[in-house]
């Protein structure tokens, strides 16, 4: 006996579940959003080449017990399981070969690289989520005038529980040096090809 296919288009009152969704076959990427699945729209040339250039920068200056992933899915609760562009966690005691999120409580940085269709998600929805959850650090990115990147670094304030402009200088504009959540610097002119 077979079990029968899923209706996505038709959720359950109480919403989807990560478990109930993961193994769907969409043609589509997609998130979970308060139990509704959500399609993760077309992203341009620059934004992929933003996200890439980020994740390599963070991967190359990374230490233990960190580990850097670009789209892995965040289990924040069964129904809500983001994809941050680019996303940094604490490995320890995180099983490597079978883990399909990453837990939460394990992310230290999730970084959003602004694209049209997301806007609204990005500037708002994720980063209210992510800093709700307690994620430490935030990176928002955006394309400046000049076409290069624009890093708007945000740290978690534990007193009013959402993000503050990190201490220091906030908005990286040229190059981005930062100590949190481990020292890196990356040169934001070299990111897009001229």
């Amino acid at each position: 006996m077979t079990a029968e296919p899923i209706d996505w288009t038709s959720p359950p009152s109480e919403g989807w579940t990560y478990d109930q969704v993961k193994d769907l076959d969409l043609p589509f990427g997609f998130e979970l959003v308060d139990g509704a699945i959500v399609v993760r729209g077309m992203t341009n040339q620059w934004h992929d080449t933003v996200r890439d250039k980020l994740y390599f920068a963070l991967e190359l200056a990374h230490r233990d017990p960190y580990q850097v992933n670009a789209e892995r899915c965040v289990l924040v609760d069964p129904f809500n399981v983001p994809k941050p562009d680019v996303v940094v966690f604490d490995r320890t005691g995180l099983d490597f070969f079978t883990m399909e999120c990453v837990p939460v409580t394990a992310v230290t940085l999730a970084v959003e690289v602004v694209s049209h269709g997301s806007r609204s998600d990005d500037r708002f929805r994720k980063p209210g989520m992510y800093a709700e959850a307690g994620v430490p650090f935030f990176w928002r990115v955006e394309r400046g005038e000049d076409d290069f990147p624009v890093v708007y670094e945000f740290h978690l304030d534990e007193e009013t529980g959402v993000y503050a402009p990190a201490p220091g200088t906030a908005v990286h504009h040229g190059k981005l040096i930062t100590a949190l959540p481990y020292p890196v610097e990356i040169d934001l002119t070299a990111i897009v090809p001229r």
